[in-house]
């Protein structure tokens, strides 16, 4: 006996029989639903405490199930116009950068032209900055033009208001410049007002500071002073005369008592190029 109770206990109703009764319910529901509109009395009590709120149970679910659909849709929405947000971001921020590229770069453009015209005398070819050498500063450059573009070595380079460097070595399409705060670079100069001359020496160092070294200047009747304006030489064997180079920042006597020395400040920016302008016209006189 104890078994058999046993066996009752762990019999269990399948689920599509469960399902089913509930389904015959819903049926017996509505068709007692049907018929309190036929009848009234007793009966009509009856399915007022039986049908009705079983109605109302199913419109109730039936409400959440709608209002639940529009919620997704209201979100698939939201979530669909939020993608179309974020690509016209997307869009927008690339079209302000290139705007903002273009406003830079036609500002460089137009103080070249503005250089190009300063020194009009001589012949110029535009190019662009490709590569450099590694740290903060355009010591040492590459160019995209060469021989090609009948670029050649110790032709003059310019951007910004005035000298940058020199051509020293010339590819097909590529060139190699030499700027003027290199270690190595050496310029015959002058004082623009007075014609002193002296000599520009490159020092990566120094430029740190915004100054490069100025020596050997011959100021007799100590007429230079700072704030004068510095530019290449008649004497120069390599640059063209007359290209400005920056202003006295900084001047003094040397121990010899016969020369000065002291700082200059560039008119290149040597952190920030992009564009400059080849002087295809050489330097044909020699010290």
């Amino acid at each position: 006996m104890a078994r058999n109770r046993s066996k009752r206990n762990k019999i269990s109703i399948p689920a599509k029989y469960i399902l089913l009764a509930l389904s015959v319910i819903c049926i017996i529901m509505m068709v007692l639903s049907y018929a309190t509109d036929l009848m009234d009395g007793p009966p009509q009590a009856v399915a007022g405490y039986t049908v009705i709120p079983f109605q109302k149970a199913i419109s109730y679910a039936g409400n959440w199930l709608f209002n639940r659909s529009e919620s997704i849709k209201e979100l698939e929405t939201l979530r669909t116009e939020n993608e179309e947000l974020k690509k016209n971001v997307d869009e927008l921020t690339i079209k302000i950068n290139d705007l903002t590229t273009d406003k830079y770069e036609l500002a460089e453009l137009r103080q070249l032209l503005s250089l190009s015209e300063k020194y009009s005398d001589y012949p110029t070819v535009g190019a662009r900055v490709i590569g450099k050498d590694a740290g903060n500063w355009y010591s040492t450059f590459l160019i995209d033009k060469g021989s090609n573009d009948g670029i050649k070595v110790n032709m003059n380079v310019m951007a910004g208001a005035g000298l940058v460097g020199i051509v020293t070595s010339v590819g097909p399409n590529w060139a190699t410049v030499r700027s003027i705060i290199d270690d190595e670079s050496n310029i015959s100069a002058m004082v623009l007002n007075t014609s002193d001359t002296m000599i520009v020496t490159g020092d990566l160092e120094m430029y740190s500071n915004g100054s490069i070294k100025f020596t050997e200047l011959r100021d007799d009747d100590g007429e230079v002073a700072a704030g004068d304006q510095v530019v290449t030489s008649q004497i120069s064997s390599k640059y063209l005369p007359g290209i400005s180079i920056g202003y006295i920042k900084e001047i003094s006597n040397d121990s010899n008592n016969l020369t000065k020395s002291g700082y200059i400040t560039p008119v290149v920016d040597f952190e920030h190029l992009d564009i400059v302008l080849v002087i295809t016209r050489m330097k044909q006189t020699k010290d």
